[in-house]
C-alpha cells in the first residue's frame, strides 16, 4: 500500500517533508521503486531498464506445475504463476498455499531488477480450490438472487480468503450470457440476458476493492471476452454464428459494464465468431476491447488458448504471431513457457511482432503490478488467515443460498415444511457436498462425496427437525409420512464433460428414487440440485412442490432455512426453463412456449 493513503493531510503534508530529507524516499534510487512517485513514471522508467528477456518473461503466466523450482521463475523472468483448477499444493492448507507463494515470489524478486510476479486462481465460487474455504453457489444461483449488494460482499469474502494465501489475481467473474442450457458452463453464467450479468458485476467491485492495492483486494477478470455463451448448440468452445449487432446486444454489455467499473483483466475465450478464433481476433480485441470501450488492464489469454487457434495440438509461430499483434498481453503457457518466449523472442528480432507491442503488453501487466502494491508488499497479507471458512463468511454464503432458491411449484401449500411433520428424505444430492458444490470445487471438474467442509442438505434438515428418515434411494417410505423431499439432480462437472448434447433429464437413479417415492401416496417436494434447468416436464405433474436450488456450495441450511419457512422464497429464475430439450436454445423473447418464463419464482403465502 502507497503510504499516502493510510495519512490524514497533515500527517500527509509531514511525511512529504520526512520525504524531502529522507534520500530513500528522494529519488535518489531507481524511480521504479519509489512508491511514491506516479504509477505512469514507475512504468516507464522500468521499461527503460528492461532487456528484451525481461519483457518476453513478463508476458508469460506458467502453470505452477509446469515450473521445476522456483528457480525457473528467476531464470526465466516469469512474470506470473497460476495454479489450474486441480493443482493445489500439498497439504491443501491455506498456510501451504501461503508458504508456496512467498517461495515463488522471493525468486521473482532475486531477478536483476526484482519485478514480483502476480499469482492467479480460478476463484469462481469462493476459494473453491482451497480445502476449508467458503464455497459459495455458483453463478447462476446468484443470478437467481437479482441482489448485486449481497453479491459485491461475497467478491470482498472471496478476495479476503484469497488473499490470505497469498494470491492476487482471480479469474472471475464469468460474465458470459448463456443462450443455450446444453453448455455445460451454463452454472458459470448469471443468467441468459445481459441485464443480469451486468447487474451481477458488482462483483468486481467487491473482489477489487476501492483500491487495488489496499488490504484485502484481488484484481479480478472479466471472462470469457466474447460471446461464448451463444456457440450453436451450446458447444464448449464451439462457434458463436452471430451478426455483429447481436454480439454487441447480448455478449457485450457485461465486458462494458466491467471496464466501467474499472476491472484489472479481460480473458480471452476459446469460442470463436463466425468461425474466426477469439485469440486471434484483432478487430475484437484491439479495436473494441482496447480502442472503443478504452480497456487499459491485461488481456490474458486462456489455458493453452494460444495452441487452439488452428485447432491442433502444439502452437506454431503463426499461432504466436497472430495471438500477441491481436492484442493478447499474458499468455497463458502452462508447460511450455520456455519455447513460447523462445518462438516469440524470434517474431521480435524478425519484426513479425512489433516491439512497440510488446512494450505496450508490459506497460499493462506493469501497471497492474505497481497499482496491486506488489513492488512494496510482495509476501503474503497473512493477517486474512484467519478469514478462511470463517463463521461470518459461512454466514454470508448461507444467506445467498436462501436467496437463490426458487419456488416453481408448490401445490396445495406442501410447502414450508412444518417442523411437526413427519419427513421422508432422499435423493443422491441429499447428503453430499460434492453434488450440492459442483465443478471447480477442490479440482476442475469437482467431484461427488465429503470433497470440503460444509453442511449437507440433509444435515441442514436435521438441524430444524428432529423427524426427519432419510435413505438415498427412496427404500423404506411408506404412507406413514407427511411429506417426502427428493433431493435430485446433476453430479459435478465443467466444461467440456458438462455439455449435453443429447437428454438433459433426470438420470436413472433419480427416476427411481422418485418412483419410489411415487408409489408411497405421500407429496412429493423436488429439490432439484443441478448447474442449469432440467427437462422434467414429464414428472412434474408426479410432484407437489419444485424447488430449484443451483450449486448452493458448502451451506446447505440455507436451503432448509426456506423449506421450512425460516425464510421466504424470493429467487426468481435467471433463464426460461424449457418444455422439453429438443426446444434448446430457449430464451425470453423468442416467442418458444415456456415451463417457466425467466423471472418466475413464487412465494409463500403471507401467513403459513
Amino acid at each position: 500500500m502507497r503510504l499516502g493513503r493510510r495519512l490524514g493531510i497533515g500527517a500527509l503534508a509531514l511525511g512529504l517533508l520526512v520525504a524531502s530529507e529522507t534520500p530513500a524516499l528522494a529519488g535518489n534510487g531507481p524511480a521504479y521503486k519509489d512508491s511514491w512517485r506516479p504509477v505512469k513514471v514507475r512504468v516507464a522508467d522500468l521499461l527503460g531498464r528492461m532487456t528484451l528477456d525481461d519483457k518476453l518473461g513478463q508476458m508469460m503466466q506458467a502453470e505452477r506445475l509446469g515450473v521445476k523450482s522456483p528457480a525457473d521463475v528467476t531464470t526465466g523472468r516469469l512474470g506470473s504463476l497460476l495454479s489450474g483448477g486441480s493443482s493445489q499444493p500439498t497439504p491443501n492448507t491455506p498456510v501451504t498455499w501461503a508458504d508456496m507463494y512467498d517461495g515463488f515470489q522471493k525468486a521473482a524478486l532475486a531477478t536483476p531488477l526484482g519485478i514480483p510476479l502476480v499469482y492467479g486462481v480460478d476463484a469462481v465460487h469462493g476459494h473453491n480450490g482451497l480445502y476449508g474455504a467458503t464455497v459459495f453457489p455458483h453463478n447462476i444461483g446468484l443470478g437467481a438472487t437479482r441482489d448485486p449488494r449481497l453479491v459485491e460482499k461475497i467478491g470482498r469474502a472471496t478476495a479476503e480468503e484469497v488473499s490470505g494465501t497469498g494470491i492476487d489475481w482471480d479469474f472471475a467473474p464469468c460474465l458470459c450470457v448463456a443462450r443455450n442450457d446444453r453448455w455445460g458452463r451454463t452454472y458459470e453464467s448469471f443468467g441468459e440476458v445481459p441485464q443480469l450479468a451486468t447487474q451481477m458485476t458488482s462483483i468486481i467491485t467487491g473482489l477489487q476493492g476501492r483500491e487495488l492495492d489496499r488490504p484485502g483486494s484481488v484484481m479480478a477478470t472479466a471472462k470469457h471476452y466474447v460471446g461464448d455463451g451463444g456457440t450453436t448448440g451450446g458447444v464448449n468452445e464451439g462457434n458463436t454464428e452471430i451478426s455483429e449487432q447481436e454480439l454487441r446486444a447480448i455478449h457485450l454489455p457485461p465486458f462494458q459494464a466491467a471496464i466501467r467499473r474499472g476491472v484489472g483483466s479481460v480473458m480471452i475465450s476459446y469460442s470463436s465468431w463466425n468461425s474466426v478464433k477469439l485469440h486471434a481476433n484483432s478487430y475484437l480485441i484491439n479495436d473494441v476491447l482496447k480502442k472503443e470501450l478504452g480497456f487499459k488492464g491485461i488481456v490474458v489469454s486462456d489455458y493453452n488458448g494460444v495452441d487452439k487457434i488452428d485447432g491442433k495440438s502444439g502452437f506454431t509461430p503463426e499461432e504466436v504471431e497472430a495471438s500477441i499483434n491481436a492484442g493478447i498481453d499474458m499468455v497463458m503457457v502452462p508447460y511450455e513457457w520456455q519455447k513460447f518466449i523462445d518462438t516469440l523472442r524470434t517474431l521480435v528480432e524478425q519484426g513479425r511482432v512489433p516491439m512497440a507491442r510488446i512494450d505496450d503488453a508490459n506497460r499493462r501487466i506493469l501497471t497492474k503490478k505497481f497499482e496491486l502494491g506488489l513492488f512494496e508488499h510482495p509476501l503474503t497479507d497473512r493477517r486474512f488467515l484467519n478469514t478462511i471458512g470463517s463463521k461470518p463468511h459461512r454466514d454470508l454464503a448461507r444467506q445467498a443460498v436462501r436467496e437463490s432458491q426458487v419456488l416453481l411449484k408448490n401445490e396445495n401449500h406442501v410447502l414450508p415444511l412444518s417442523k411437526r411433520g413427519k419427513i421422508f428424505v432422499a435423493g443422491k444430492n441429499a447428503d453430499d457436498l460434492g453434488n450440492q458444490s459442483g465443478g471447480w470445487t477442490v479440482g476442475w471438474q469437482g467431484t461427488s462425496g465429503p470433497v470440503i467442509p460444509g453442511t449437507t442438505i440433509l444435515q441442514g434438515l436435521r438441524q430444524k427437525s428432529a423427524n426427519v428418515t432419510f435413505a438415498k434411494d427412496g427404500t423404506g417410505i411408506d404412507s406413514s409420512y407427511d411429506v417426502a423431499v427428493a433431493v435430485v439432480g446433476e453430479t459435478p462437472y465443467a466444461e467440456g464433460k458438462g455439455d449435453r448434447p443429447q437428454g438433459m433429464g433426470l438420470d436413472a437413479t433419480d427416476l427411481a428414487t422418485l418412483q419410489k417415492l411415487k408409489e408411497s401416496g405421500v407429496p412429493t417436494v423436488v429439490v432439484l440440485v443441478s448447474g442449469r434447468p432440467l427437462d422434467i416436464a414429464a414428472q412434474l405433474p408426479d410432484w407437489a412442490g419444485l424447488v430449484e436450488s443451483w450449486l448452493p456450495g458448502s451451506e446447505g441450511q440455507g436451503v432448509a432455512d426456506v423449506l421450512f419457512g425460516d425464510y421466504n422464497p424470493t429467487g426468481k429464475l435467471p433463464v426460461t426453463w424449457m418444455r422439453s430439450a429438443d426446444q434448446q436454445p430457449i430464451n425470453a423473447g423468442d416467442g418458444k412456449p415456456a415451463l417457466f418464463p425467466l423471472g418466475y419464482g413464487l412465494h409463500y403465502p403471507r401467513h403459513w
